[in-house]
């Protein structure tokens, strides 16, 4: 599986950005892929992410109601719309891709298994 990350760069706060991210060789069935963003000096942060099979999306506490995760019918693109950008959000933001391992029956539950990142894209946001 490859994962080509484009679309950062550098931006004012307040701005808006959006992240593309295409998927090859993907060989997985139902799959999810996401962003997610690490910032120098600290720890990993889940961004969004999007499932192939309900496009059921999700997304990290301090992006909510800013960036939007979605795909292509192919399901082989994820984008990542962000608005509103402020400088806690410059980071490297990487594309992954894994599975969803799921109960179906009650009481049902997701977990979520990463395999496969991009090289990443830098995004920095400037006060």
């Amino acid at each position: 599986v490859q994962l080509v990350e484009s679309g950062g760069g550098s931006v004012q706060a307040g701005g808006s950005l959006r992240l593309s991210c295409a998927a090859s060789g993907i060989t997985f069935n139902d799959y999810i892929m996401g962003w997610f963003r690490q910032a120098p000096g600290k720890e990993r942060e889940g961004v969004a992410d999007i499932t192939s099979f309900d496009d059921s999306a999700s997304y990290g506490d301090s992006v909510k109601g800013r960036f939007t995760i979605s795909t292509d019918n192919a399901k082989t693109m994820v984008y990542l719309q962000m608005i509103s950008l402020n400088p806690e959000d410059t980071a490297v933001y990487y594309c992954p891709i894994g599975l969803v391992l799921r109960r179906l029956i009650l009481p049902t539950w997701r977990t979520k298994l990463w395999y496969y990142r991009g090289q990443g894209t830098q995004i920095i946001v400037s006060s």
